[in-house]
């Protein structure tokens, strides 16, 4: 497990063993598990996303694309 990303919009964690990705959007508290091709898709854009951002409002507008996929809500204990 690699935390990868943890900022004012996205939490992302890194499970390379099994090949999936956790995102959680912290402004709307819901998040998904990407597996398989999809982890690979989004860790791609995401270093895309990284190194081309300049505000964090450009990672907002980025995971807004993926909403529709981000039902599960976040539980923190």
């Amino acid at each position: 497990m690699n935390v990868v990303l943890n900022n004012p919009v996205l939490y992302v964690v890194d499970y390379p063993s099994v090949d999936a990705v956790e995102v959680i959007d912290k402004r709307s508290g819901k998040g998904a598990l990407f597996r398989d091709e999809a982890a690979q898709r989004f860790r791609t854009e995401l270093r895309e996303m990284a190194s081309s951002a300049t505000e964090m409002d450009d990672f907002g507008t980025w995971i807004d694309d993926y909403g529709t996929l981000m039902t599960q809500p976040a539980v923190y204990h």
